[in-house]
This record gives structure tokens, C-alpha cells and sequence, in this order.
């Protein structure tokens, strides 16, 4: 029973720092309807350079510069690279952030090398145990930042004016810019939104009981997008929600691996989109996502 419990603590823990990664896939998509496949290099970016400036700033001050300069190279991409684009093809602008995750992935792939960093995070590879089980510090901490991180974007969502203009946006964007909201405000905030928050999944998926940051890391952010299409694109309780189903989901079948040796020794890493599928056949809008209404 313990095992149990220590495994689906674990995958909620997960699910928490999928969460933050899934949540800035939603956002950016109800600020400008795209799929932005960039994300992973985004985290990855910030991971890095907690990694190689924890040293002389120490973790904390490495990790808000971190954060700011991602949320800072996330604009930029918004910026330079998609604002000129035609807002209405948003398949140009998906294929655009696959581009740019190209470039950024092989940059820092080739300065990362085969090496595996450490982010400097104050938990190291302490546990806790109580009633029976034993979990990592770093796990107890990603559900505490998590929770703090998220119920303070979901608190700027609703009581913001640029929460209450994101909302706006998403439901009819002509609607929108015809009450004098800035849509172009709107979408480079998302996008720095969105890369902050990738900055800090970054520290809590590279922490115990994972070896570090590697060159594949961001790789990881491609298992939190199942978690927002599953919980829906347009709904972030919905990616909230999805996050810890996936989150969930890939624990269990890492832990029962044995009893599911049938369908592949790493079934756990596509555990997330067979789950994503089967959510699909049946709600295709996703959990909690909505019905587009067109008129013709």
C-alpha cells in the first residue's frame, strides 16, 4: 500500500511541474492560436542558465535571472519572428516555433554536450517520510511551488484587467480589438508569461531523483502537451486537471512496469499519448475545452 501511495505521490508531483509547462502551451494559444512548439526549447534555456550561473549568484538569483531572460527571449521570439506573420494562418506560425526550437535545441545542445548539469536547488537528494512513505524534498516542493505559482496565475486571470483582455481575446479576438484592446500587448505578455514559466518547471524537472540537466531535457515539455490538449487548448483548469492525469498515469506505469512488460519497457514515455487518444475518441474538445461556434 505504501508503494501505491508513494507512486501516485510521486505522479502528482509531476503532474504539478506538467502543469506549469502545460499552462504556458494554453496561454499562448488563447492569445494567438498557436500550437507553440518552441516550448521545450524555452525550458531548456532556462534550465541552462540556472545551471551556469547558480555558482556565483547562488540559486535563487540564479534562478530569477533565469526567468526574466527567458521570459525576455520568449518576447523576442513573439516579436521578431511572429508578430509580422499573418495572425489569421496559424499553421505558418506553428511551423515557425518548430524552427525556432530547432535552432535553440542545437545551440544548446552543443553547449551542453554530454554533460549533466545540476541547477544548484536547495533540496539536493533529501527525503521525507511519513506514514510509510518515503519521497524526495524536491518532489514536496514542486507541488508547493506549483500550487503558489499557478494559483497566482490563475489569481492575475481573473482579477487582472490584462487577465480580463487575455479572456476577452481568446472568445472573439475582432470583438476585441474593436473595444480598444491591444491584442499585440496581449500576446507578447502571454509569451512571457509562458517562458517565466517554463524557467521554473526547468529547476523541478532536472531536481533528485532525476540526474540533471542534459542536452534532452526539453524533450520533457513534449509529454506536458498531451496534458493541455487532453485537458483541453483553451481551458488552463483544464490543463491543470489533464497534468495530473498524465502526470498520474506516467508514474503508475514506470512503477508497475513489471505487471506491464507486455506492452513495451517503455510504455511509461507514450503512456501519456495513449492516454491523450483515448481522452480524444471521446471528447475531442478535450475535458474541460469548448465547442468553436462559426458562422458561415
Amino acid at each position: 500500500m505504501s508503494t501505491a501511495a508513494e507512486i501516485v505521490l510521486n505522479g502528482l508531483a509531476l503532474g504539478a511541474v506538467y502543469a506549469l509547462v502545460s499552462l504556458g502551451f494554453v496561454i499562448i494559444f488563447k492569445a494567438s492560436a498557436v500550437f507553440n512548439f518552441g516550448h521545450g526549447s524555452l525550458l531548456l534555456f532556462g534550465g541552462y542558465l540556472t545551471a551556469v550561473l547558480h555558482e556565483q549568484l547562488g540559486f535563487a538569483a540564479a534562478l530569477a535571472v533565469a526567468v526574466v531572460a527567458t521570459a525576455a527571449v520568449a518576447a523576442a521570439i513573439e516579436r521578431l519572428l511572429l508578430r509580422n506573420t499573418d495572425p489569421h494562418a496559424a499553421h505558418t506560425l506553428t511551423i515557425i516555433t518548430i524552427g525556432v526550437d530547432i535552432v535553440l535545441m542545437t545551440d544548446l545542445a552543443r553547449r551542453i554536450g554530454g554533460d549533466l548539469l545540476s541547477l544548484g536547488d536547495p533540496w539536493g537528494n533529501g527525503t521525507a517520510e511519513f506514514a510509510g512513505v518515503t519521497v524526495a524534498q524536491s518532489r514536496l516542493a514542486s507541488i508547493a511551488a506549483a500550487v503558489v505559482v499557478i494559483g497566482a496565475v490563475f489569481a492575475v486571470f481573473r482579477f487582472t484587467s490584462w487577465g480580463l483582455s487575455l479572456r476577452a481575446a481568446a472568445e472573439d479576438r475582432e470583438a476585441a480589438a474593436l473595444m480598444g484592446i491591444r491584442l499585440e500587448r496581449i500576446r507578447m505578455l502571454a509569451w512571457c508569461l509562458a517562458g517565466a514559466l517554463a524557467a521554473i518547471a526547468a529547476v523541478f524537472l532536472t531536481a533528485f531523483p532525476s540526474a540533471g540537466l542534459e542536452r534532452t531535457t526539453g524533450h520533457i515539455a513534449l509529454a506536458a502537451f498531451p496534458a493541455a490538449v487532453l485537458g483541453g487548448m483553451t481551458s488552463p483548469t483544464g490543463a491543470l486537471l489533464g497534468s495530473l492525469l498524465i502526470g498520474v498515469t506516467e508514474a503508475l506505469c514506470a512503477g508497475y512496469q513489471t505487471e506491464l512488460s507486455a506492452l513495451g519497457s517503455g510504455f511509461s514515455d507514450v503512456a501519456p499519448y495513449a492516454v491523450m487518444v483515448l481522452v480524444l475518441m471521446f471528447r475531442p474538445t478535450g475535458l474541460l475545452g469548448t465547442k468553436e461556434t462559426v458562422r458561415v
